[in-house]
């Protein structure tokens, strides 16, 4: 199959792995987006990592030299907000297992409220300050019949330092907990790059999809 670059209006970037490893910019990444703007194509990066919030990414890129407004950053934590709010009206109750990027998007504008006790739903994203108090917390909310979300299936992430556990490894340990399959939003799913398409009036024909890994970000 041959790639017709020329009717390509947008690209979707991944970002730990495809634009930097850990705090380390990755070679020709400011070259390629400055070759992208002076040919009149569109990028934004589309992410799976939910730690961060979009303004916290934005800085993340700027202490690297690359300059990325929040606008043009989608984390699997903005798309799980997005569906979730299609689905539970406001004042739905919620437990999350993350950090501010989950958080903030789920908690901020109070919309979702708070709960650790019956929460209608479990929201799980990357959490590098993971504790068993808040897996007991989710498990046991789970088994009481909180739907069990997902904001992506990483089972890995690529830190500076090497290979460490990602969000799929959070929703592999809960699966074996509760026997309950996670609902996950995140890339691959269709529901992320519906989101993208719809934040940046971006057509799916005219699109590209630049990742590192198959089964998250292409398959």
């Amino acid at each position: 199959m041959t790639l017709d670059l020329s009717t390509i209006r947008t690209v979707l970037f991944d970002m730990d792995g495809v634009l930097y490893r850990g705090d380390q910019v990755l070679a020709g990444v400011d070259e390629l987006w400055r070759w992208l703007e002076a040919q009149g194509v569109h990028y934004a990066c589309i992410t799976n990592n939910a730690s961060r919030t979009p303004a916290q990414f934005t800085q993340k890129l700027a202490d690297m030299g690359l300059q990325v407004p929040p606008e043009r950053i989608i984390t699997s934590a903005l798309t799980t907000n997005v569906w979730l709010r299609e689905r539970a009206p406001q004042g739905t109750t919620a437990y999350a297992v993350g950090m501010d990027g989950l958080r903030d998007v789920l908690f901020g504008d109070g919309y979702f409220v708070e709960q650790t006790e019956r929460p209608a739903y479990v929201v799980v994203g990357a959490d590098f300050e993971l504790t068993y108090a808040k897996l007991r917390t989710a498990c046991l909310a789970i088994r009481a019949g909180a739907q069990f979300i997902g904001t992506n299936p990483d089972k890995t992430f690529p830190a500076e330092e090497g290979i460490v556990p990602g969000c799929g490894a959070l929703l592999a340990a809960l699966e074996a907990a509760t026997d309950v399959q996670p609902m996950v939003i995140g890339k691959p799913e269709r529901a992320m790059f519906d989101t993208a398409l719809h934040l940046l009036h971006a057509q799916a024909t005219t699109t590209l999809m630049v990742g590192d890994r198959i089964d998250t970000d292409i398959d």
